[in-house]
């Protein structure tokens, strides 16, 4: 009981260390001209300069906190924030100086390498109780594959989602908020304390970044953020779970995320367009093209995201054949609203 308030002190003391960073950050972009202005691109729809401080608010409010709370003393926790560092760099100079994608690819890749330099990456095929066996010196290198997959994938996710005011960090306080709970129950305490911190953090740049937002997250910060929590499901070891039932927990956490680089990387290759073209095709605007308000809209997508975290800890104490079926069943009804969604009528 004692450790479950101690993590809600850290989201606590991570909220203000947030509001407080995130008003520096806003008035530091001010002055170093750290600006998205309206019109600056066809899908931009702002009405007023805003700053693109939210990278900055939330790579300081990570820092101090974790010092704060000494969770660095966990290797994985100190290697996210190295490795997320090179994200944060790289996304920073593009927020200055609208940078091809490559750049941001090859600064994904970098942090990714990084990461498994330092010891974190997924062992999935590695394990004895998983589904699918690689022998041999192939386990670790298709470990290591995955690891760069599921990273730059989850850092891109949070990106494209970033497509409405609070949409990004909104979810991304959501996940963490299960990650806290899962990570809870198999007595990790130092992940849990992480992903404290984390909640707290959306929470305080939310308060900037919700409609009408005064901060943008930027891709410094959206990626920064698809970044930490794509290392924290890494991080994550569920204690009395089988890896045939576990590994499909936090595919489901950040389930809307992955859901909606899906649909704006399919609709776009079909229609034979540039994968980071900005555009307003991503499930927020095809929301908004079904009638539905801003608001409403945003909603939508986060009671989703709540629905598929329940049921990810539902899954999570089922025998393997029961959770990888409902899993399935899932992925079936994500791929019916995918093509539901990229009818014409909802294409912009």
């Amino acid at each position: 009981m004692a450790t479950t308030f101690f993590m809600f002190e850290g989201i606590l003391v991570s909220l203000l260390l947030a509001l407080g960073f995130a008003w520096v950050s806003v008035r530091l972009a001010l002055r170093v001209r750290l600006i998205d202005y309206p019109g600056s691109a066809p899908h931009k729809k702002h009405v007023r300069p805003t700053p693109l401080a939210g990278g900055i608010a939330l790579v300081f409010t990570l820092l101090a906190s974790e010092l704060f709370f000494g969770t660095f003393a966990n290797p994985a926790i100190k290697a996210t924030f190295i490795a997320g560092s090179i994200v944060f760099v790289f996304g920073l100079w593009d927020d200055f100086n609208n940078s091809r994608p490559i750049i941001k690819l090859i600064g994904q890749i970098f942090a990714a390498v990084v990461l498994i330099r330092m010891g974190v990456y997924v062992q999935i095929f590695e394990s004895p109780e998983f589904f699918i066996r690689v022998s041999g010196p192939l386990t670790v290198y298709a470990d290591w594959l995955l690891t760069i997959l599921w990273v730059v994938g989850i850092t891109n996710a949070f990106n494209f989602v970033d497509s409405m005011d609070g949409l990004a960090v909104g979810l991304g306080g959501m996940a963490a908020a299960f990650f806290m709970l899962v990570t809870l129950n198999a007595q990790q305490q130092l992940l849990s304390m992480h992903s404290a911190l984390i909640i707290g953090m959306s929470i305080g740049i939310y308060l900037f970044n919700s409609p009408p937002a005064i901060l943008f997250l930027g891709d410094a910060g959206a990626q920064l953020l698809g970044f930490i929590l794509a290392t924290l499901a890494i991080a994550y070891n569920p204690q009395g779970a089988n890896q045939s039932s576990s590994w499909v927990v936090p595919i489901m956490l950040l389930g809307v995320p992955i859901f909606d680089s899906a649909l704006v990387i399919i609709s776009r290759l079909r229609r034979k367009r540039s994968i980071y073209a900005a555009s307003r095709d991503h499930t927020y605007h095809r929301l908004l093209s079904l009638g539905l308000e801003p608001f409403r809209a945003v909603v939508t997508m986060q009671i989703a995201a709540l629905s598929l975290g329940c049921l990810a800890f539902v899954i999570l104490t089922q025998p393997p054949l029961v959770a990888n079926i409902v899993f399935i069943f899932v992925v079936f009804l994500g791929i019916l609203a995918l093509i539901f969604f990229d009818r014409p009528k909802y294409w912009q």
